[in-house]
This record gives structure tokens, C-alpha cells and sequence, in this order.
């Protein structure tokens, strides 16, 4: 694996809520692990060459509850990346609390390794809450707004 893939990589790792992330390409395999106790959020690189057996993995730590989700038609991310409410810094946002929209209106941007990816409502309705700030990094599956 050349480095500016593994760059890219632990940059996604840094980034995002991840605690882990496990690539095979070929014969070699790259592990990159975000520990919480690590200095600065810098996550610590493993690799290895292929082995000819399995190496036991740490059970994860047990995750916290889950929030229980707001009511209403809820859009959530389609990736892991960093949220943004406009098309480009300096722009207004997509949406506002309280702004009618259609299901297929973009309304905001999900960045992932250097791609911008509009995300659309999915819903008409009125914007009741925008959960997630600008320039926060998101995980697939997480709320970003409430739709009503």
C-alpha cells in the first residue's frame, strides 16, 4: 500500500468517530486503531506482513446506550465524512430551522476522502431540527435532521 493511500486513511480515521479500521490489499494488511488515550487524536498505525494464521482480536469496548432518536422523518447520513450545511464556505446554508422543502432538495454535504456528496432530504416537509453543527464529522447512520 503506497503511503498516500495510508495517509488518507488515517486522516479518515482521524477524522471520523471510528475507533478502528482494517484494510487488505494484495498480501499486506494495514490496521489503524484510534485509542482514547492517545496524545493529540493521532490514531496508531499497524502493519503487517500476510500470516499464515488468524490473530486474535480485543473485544471492542462496549458502546453507551443510544440517544433516543427525535420524533419526526428523521435523514440520516449515508457515509462516515465531515458534515456541512453549505455548498462552499462563505455560502448560505442548504437549509434553515423552519424552511420548506422537497424530498429531493439537497441539504448539505457530506465530505468523504476528498469528495463533496450532496445529501437529499428524502422527505417534503419543514426543517424542525438540524442535529449535527458545521465541519462535524459524522458516522453512517447518524441523524442529521428532523424533518416534519
Amino acid at each position: 500500500m503506497d503511503l498516500r493511500k495510508l495517509k488518507t486513511l488515517i486522516d479518515l480515521v482521524a477524522e471520523s468517530g471510528i475507533a478502528e479500521l482494517e484494510v487488505t490489499e494484495g498480501d499486506g494488511k494495514v490496521r489503524i486503531v484510534k485509542s482514547a488515550a492517545q496524545i493529540a487524536g493521532q490514531p496508531a498505525v499497524m502493519m503487517s506482513a500476510p500470516a499464515p494464521y488468524m490473530h486474535p482480536v480485543a473485544p471492542a469496548a462496549p458502546l453507551a446506550p443510544a440517544a433516543e432518536e427525535p420524533a419526526g422523518n428523521i435523514v440520516k447520513s449515508p457515509m462516515v465524512g465531515t458534515f456541512y450545511r453549505a455548498p462552499a464556505p462563505g455560502k448560505p446554508p442548504f437549509v434553515e430551522l423552519g424552511q420548506a422543502i422537497k424530498s429531493a432538495e439537497p441539504i448539505c454535504i457530506i465530505e468523504a476522502m476528498k469528495l463533496l456528496n450532496e445529501v437529499e432530504a428524502g422527505f417534503d416537509g419543514v426543517v424542525k431540527q438540524i442535529l449535527v453543527e458545521n465541519g462535524q464529522p459524522v458516522e453512517f447512520g447518524q441523524p442529521l435532521f428532523v424533518i416534519g
